[in-house]
């Protein structure tokens, strides 16, 4: 495998992945097109001063994985930071809704996972969108019925994860394949994989019509409470055990036009992430009243406690691992070839908000739009 610079011919492959993708529901009203969410996040950011913005379209999901601006939001910490900035915040199922909504102008930053910010880099051709910083580790795992013990037993057995070209999508595909397994054609190894809400998931694994799931938390510890079994816990696949969940993607001309909103965005990020990581209870407590706002559902706190403390809040972005990201890309073929990932990483506001607060800088593994190199 060689390391190329968005060359047409994986490119085109990419394209056509991305269109298969397809256009499913996001958002906690029920919206079900990147149209339908423009109409209700408002117009684009008009300047309301040198470097700020006057408003900030923000999208994250309702999971323990984004519990950062799930509380950072929820308490009104972002808000007050961002000061004069108008904060007008989305909710997705999924990163692969985000990422339309991103590459459309729809948002102007959002919460993703980093398969889907690698899709975001590579379909503009690495203009669109930058990563300014990590918001979670960890997090995530196959969890299965309790009487399957090993993972060859799922050939011919319902898998499901969140949405094709998620990040639990690509890491379920890359641990089947690793396993001998095949999620496409109809052989003996080969699982019937479905990509559906979690909430679905959850439904048809506690009536046994799907054997296991590729899921983040708090999913996994609320199918652990339904009777499951956690067969692979993700950490366990990568070296130390870390590897990132969760990335704040930002509009790349969002970025350059409103640096200080960007920063205040940061600000009031790295706040809310030494707030959970000071008080896991109170976070506990925080998390629960705010996804009850944001879904309907109330989780037991016993499952929130036990999703929390499967996360690993902060702010580095565990740049490295997208290498190793964009490798199992290759084996599970959604892409030709290993991409050139120089200049998908913009951290020079967050070391700089490090940097005030008297905190250690992060690093970009080479992959900063100033370290890198350009396009």
């Amino acid at each position: 495998m060689t390391t190329a610079r968005l060359a047409p011919r994986w490119a085109a492959g990419l394209l056509l992945w991305l269109l298969s993708i397809g256009t499913t529901a996001c958002g906690a009203t029920g919206m079900d097109s990147t149209s339908a969410a423009a109409a209700s996040i408002g117009d684009g950011p008009v300047v309301a001063g040198p470097g700020q913005a006057a408003q900030l379209r923000l999208g994250y999901f309702a999971n323990v994985a984004h519990a950062v601006p799930v509380i950072g939001i929820g308490d009104g910490s972002y808000r007050r930071t961002l000061g004069a900035t108008k904060l007008s915040t989305q909710i997705f199922a999924a990163g692969p809704d985000a990422v339309r909504a991103l590459l459309a102008g729809v948002v102007d930053a959002a919460y993703i996972g980093p398969n889907p910010a690698i899709t975001a880099f590579l379909r503009s051709n690495g203009e669109a969108v930058r990563i300014v910083a990590g918001a979670a580790s960890g997090g995530a795992g196959l969890v299965v019925q309790p009487h399957i013990s090993d993972v060859s037993q799922l050939a011919g057995q319902v898998v499901a994860d969140p949405q094709r070209g998620g990040t639990q999508d690509l890491a379920l595909k890359s641990y089947l394949t690793a396993h001998g397994l095949a999620w496409q054609g109809s052989g003996t190894r080969t699982v019937d994989l479905v990509s559906q809400s979690n909430a679905m998931t959850f439904a048809l694994f506690k009536r046994g019509r799907v054997a296991a799931a590729w899921l983040p938390q708090p999913w996994v510890a609320r199918l652990v409470a339904a009777g499951g079994r956690v067969l692979v816990n993700e950490r366990s696949l990568w070296p130390r055990g870390t590897f990132a969940t969760t990335d704040l993607v930002v509009s790349a001309s969002y970025l350059r036009k409103y640096p200080h909103t960007v920063s205040a965005l940061l600000t009031a990020q790295v706040a809310t992430t030494r707030g959970i990581t000071r008080d896991r209870s109170r976070a506990v407590r925080l998390l629960r009243t705010d996804l009850i706002a944001l879904t309907g559902s109330r989780l037991p706190d016993a499952v929130l406690r036990s999703a929390l403390a499967d996360v690993d809040i902060g702010w580095d972005p565990d740049a490295s691992t997208l290498r190793t990201l964009a490798r199992h890309a290759v084996q599970v073929g959604v892409l030709s070839e290993i991409p050139d990932l120089r200049g998908i990483f913009d951290l020079s506001v967050l070391n700089r908000v490090l940097q005030q607060l008297r905190l250690p800088t992060v690093s970009d593994a080479g992959l900063d739009v100033t370290t890198g190199g350009t396009r």
